[in-house]
């Protein structure tokens, strides 16, 4: 069974022989996968070392040039350490590329603090123009991958992770999904917090959305969703509440509330497991139960 960040090697290994405007930059991670893309695309794929602002800088030099950038490491390292080139060398010149991350806000609690992001798209977020895709599975990660690499010059961010749906859902960029309808109210599950969710309100009168797209958000999507009572739950796989100014701006004509629930603010100074974290952050199906029942009912 392939992850997410599998299918994102073996995707871009193959789009590189086939696109000649398509160019890597690392920053060592994963520099061993696209050995054998850089031995027959040694101008395109290219490995800066342990130097992830100078990774940005160079994806926006080639995006200059007119290729088609994608920059690839752990989340922490491409959105967080080296923002000052995300904001300047990619969106202050006006140019594009495709950030792909690993390892977001829980995958590898062995490295510690330095390798979790969960606040990277709420960082993004204050820069204009970003397209925002959280996978939940790797058929979904491929097409969200090939619509950026595809997608003109734009400013797109792919977030991948080891944490996984069971199945594929057929994701639209940009397009949020109804999965059952209900009239208590509307859960939005993010990307991999999808199998909690549905497992969490199993038997509840909800209606479930599902998104892959977080930015730009779906507001017609969302509104067309709603039953009489506007209320909302989100659960995303980062920072609890970063979508909740986006709801909050779909609704702006009637009364709602909205709960955000993902990974909090207080750091969690343990290893453990992914499923762990998820837990102790209260991210798995019966905390999800719990918390959304109290809020909805």
């Amino acid at each position: 069974m392939d992850t997410m960040r599998d299918r994102f090697l073996d995707v871009t290994t193959r789009l590189l022989d086939e696109d000649p405007r398509l160019a890597v930059v690392l920053a060592d991670i994963s520099a061993a996968a696209f050995a054998p893309a850089a031995e027959r695309h040694p101008d395109r794929v290219i490995n800066v070392g342990i130097r992830e602002q100078l990774m940005i800088g160079a994806a926006g030099g080639l995006a200059l040039t007119g290729l088609r950038p994608i920059a690839h490491t752990f989340a922490s390292f491409l959105v967080e350490r080296p923002f000052e080139q995300v904001k300047l060398d990619l969106g202050h010149q006006g140019v594009g590329a495709v950030l792909v991350s690993a390892a977001g806000s829980y995958d590898w609690p062995a490295g510690g603090r330095t390798h979790m992001a969960p606040g990277d798209v709420a960082l993004l977020d204050t820069l204009p123009g970003w397209t925002v895709h959280v996978p939940g599975h790797p058929d979904e990660a491929e097409t969200l991958l090939r619509h950026a690499v595809a997608d003109g010059d734009e400013k797109v961010y792919v977030r991948l992770s080891a944490h996984r749906n069971t199945h594929a859902q057929p994701v639209a960029p940009g397009r949020i999904l109804m999965l059952r309808q209900g009239s208590r109210g509307v859960v939005l599950a993010v990307g991999p917090m999808l199998d909690a969710v549905l497992a969490a309100t199993e038997g509840l009168d909800v209606t479930v959305l599902y998104a892959a797209t977080v930015r730009p958000f779906d507001a017609a999507g969302l509104r067309a969703a709603l039953s009489d009572r506007a209320e909302v739950v989100l659960v995303e796989p980062y920072l609890a509440g970063t979508s909740a100014p986006y709801v909050h701006e779909a609704l702006a004509d009637r009364p709602h509330r909205v709960l955000g629930l993902g990974v909090p603010r207080e750091e969690h100074r343990h290893y453990g497991t992914i499923d762990e974290h998820l837990t102790a952050y209260g991210l798995d199906a019966a905390s999800l139960r719990e918390r959304i029942t109290a809020q909805l009912w």
